[in-house]
């Protein structure tokens, strides 16, 4: 078992390397785990690898050394007691075949000192010097694995479209969408894909390429309920190339009461992030602890992404497979490392269209696959 640990300050300025040396036998499990802390919180991605016979339904566990306290995580269910935790396998990933990985992360605090656990396991069976189970492996096939330029078609939860919204699945007439160019027209490419679905049988996929002339996206106007109060949109969104750090957007929505200039959502450093084309706000912040509250997108597997978008009072809550992303909450509250920038002004959009796509300002190519897209005056959910 290999563990990292990214030791820092308040600029995240150092890193300690600590390594478990393996028993002779081959371990049932491994497991990497790397910390980005400050100075009363941390987040944390943990990557287990199965080295033992396939399994349907994974958890792992762990206990904290420390007084740290999960408060939200991704790809994963956590719960917590007392010190000891539990990441279990969403519903859409449920399996791991032999030799195959699966990644997570959370977000938690702590006071004092912040040690890495060391004792890990996977389904009850330590990662640190156990040899794989034995037993007869179980009768569900493992899928087979192809590389994230060609995602396989998978079988996540039912997309569901909630009571009243509108949706999407770009099966049927596409009459709606219509491929748009900002600015000017480059490299990049928008189009219709029956090879590929989060469910049905079309997505749209979007070859996005680095450079500020390559934007491309798919335009439509007949999902935004108008005059609403508050908007909910909910899609689901598969890519390849993590998040870079350079400024990336990947949803943008004209803001008639903001000069009609874009209100943006997609990455800087790494990490998921709202922008505002008018004034280059950005929320969170982008400093380290604010960028530290957000998530990276997960490539290679489908993400539930959800956001609200108060237009009536400025308020914004984003979501990443159902898990509230607390550096992209707006609650019209000031909070440090947040929004700062956001609450310069007051802001109070009225959203004209929706578009999916690919803007990158500096380097950051991508392909990315959207499906299953909803939007109402009230959560959708995934």
């Amino acid at each position: 078992m290999l563990i990292k640990l990214a030791a820092a300050g308040a600029l995240l300025i150092g890193a300690v390397l600590v390594a478990v040396t393996p028993a002779a036998a081959a371990t049932a499990c491994d497991v990497t785990y790397t910390a980005n802390q400050w100075s009363t919180g941390f987040t944390a991605d943990v990557r287990v690898t199965n080295n033992g016979a396939p399994v349907n339904g994974w958890s792992v566990t762990w206990t904290f050394p420390g007084n740290q306290q999960v408060t939200n995580g991704w790809n994963a269910q956590l719960t917590q007691t007392g010190s000891a935790v539990t990441a279990a396998a969403p519903s859409y990933n449920p399996t791991l075949a032999t030799g195959a990985s699966a990644s997570f992360g959370f977000q938690a605090t702590y006071s004092g000192t912040n040690p890495a656990p060391t004792a890990f396991a996977l389904n009850g069976v330590r990662c640190n010097g156990d040899a794989p189970p034995t037993s007869t492996p179980p009768t569900s096939t493992p899928p087979t694995s192809t590389p994230p330029s060609t995602p396989p078609t998978s079988n996540p939860p039912p997309a569901g479209c909630g009571s009243g919204a509108r949706c999407d699945g770009f099966e049927g007439t596409q009459a709606n969408w219509a491929v748009t160019y900002p600015d000017c027209s480059g490299t990049g490419r928008a189009a219709f894909d029956t090879a590929v679905a989060h469910s049905g049988s079309t997505s749209l996929r979007v070859d996005g390429t680095a450079g500020y002339c390559n934007h491309v996206f798919m335009r439509n106007t007949a999902l935004l309920p108008a005059g609403a109060s508050a908007l909910f949109v909910r899609y689901w969104v598969r890519h390849t190339t993590a998040l870079p750090a350079a400024h990336t957007t990947a949803v943008a929505l004209r803001d008639a009461n903001d000069g009609n200039r874009d209100l943006r959502f997609g990455g800087q450093n790494g990490a998921l992030q709202w922008n505002r084309a008018s004034d280059d706000a950005t929320l969170p912040e982008q400093s380290p602890a604010g960028v530290a509250l957000s998530a990276p997108l997960p490539t290679g597997a489908w993400n539930c992404v959800e956001f609200k978008i108060g237009q009536g009072d400025g308020t914004m809550q984003t979501w990443l497979n159902g898990t509230s992303v607390p550096g992209l909450l707006e609650d019209g509250v000031p909070t440090h490392d947040i929004d700062s920038q956001w609450l310069n002004r007051t802001w109070r959009p009225a959203l004209t269209d929706l578009r999916l796509g690919w803007e990158s300002y500096g380097e950051g190519a991508d392909t990315l696959w959207y499906d299953d897209v909803a939007v109402g005056t009230t959560r959708v959910g995934c």
